[in-house]
């Protein structure tokens, strides 16, 4: 397995726990107040657009050649980075919020 496909690999991995907690989030959404489905909504609304990101940077990577996907790599990082920055936060936000 090449470098390119193991790097591709390891961000789909980490972005399908990204869509779980996704998933999650829109479970407890179901069952929260309205005021808290308000927030859950906005901080599902964001993760999905940093998701929607995320896949869309694995997606050049994955029509990138094997010599130029490495100045793909930053971009991907980064979006990442987002995504699972946004993730953690949403998640602890949305805790200390409503279940606290």
């Amino acid at each position: 397995m090449s470098t390119k496909e193991a790097y591709k690999q390891k961000i789909e991995a980490e972005v399908e726990l990204a869509q779980a907690k996704l998933a999650e989030l829109r479970a407890e959404s179901k069952s929260a107040s309205a005021d808290a489905r308000i927030e859950y909504d906005k901080q599902i609304g964001e993760l999905e657009q940093k998701v929607d990101a995320t896949k869309e940077k694995l997606k050049e990577l994955g029509e990138a050649s094997e010599d130029a996907w490495e100045h793909l790599k930053d971009g991907i990082e980064s979006s990442w980075d987002k995504l699972s920055t946004a993730s953690r936060e949403a998640a602890a936000k949305l805790k200390d919020k409503f279940k606290g």
